[in-house]
């Protein structure tokens, strides 16, 4: 299994900036699927989660308005789409699969990606 995160780099305070996570090994669309971050010093914390059925996707108070979560079942990836991005985002971004009930939850998850480092500049 693995999951392959790209997209990130450097953007200003106020820009936009689109993930992308593809899977291999396994098929997304049985999973939840969700993406988080870790700033230095500090623990991974859940940006935006959906669950495998649909329905309204899981976001954080700190991105709400500002990140959209979206998955293309049929290449198999998961995408996070951040505007109006502030310096407090600067963080690694990792992308996970769950089948775990706790879909919003870090906990819950159990395949992760590598990790894409996304810094915002003031």
């Amino acid at each position: 299994v693995q999951l392959q995160a790209s997209g990130g780099g450097l953007v200003q305070t106020g820009g936009s900036m689109g993930l992308s996570c593809a899977a291999s090994g396994l098929t997304l669309r049985s999973y939840h699927v969700g993406w988080f971050r870790q700033a230095p010093g500090q623990e991974r914390e859940i940006v935006a989660a959906m669950r495998r059925s649909g329905g309204n996707p899981y976001y954080a108070d700190s991105v709400k308005g500002r990140f959209t979560i979206s998955r293309d079942n049929a290449k198999n990836t998961v995408y996070l789409q951040m505007n109006g991005l502030k310096p407090e985002d600067t963080a690694v971004y990792y992308c996970g699969a769950s089948q775990n009930v706790q879909w919003a939850n870090t906990d819950g998850y159990k395949y992760w990606g590598q990790g894409t480092l996304v810094t915002v500049s003031s």
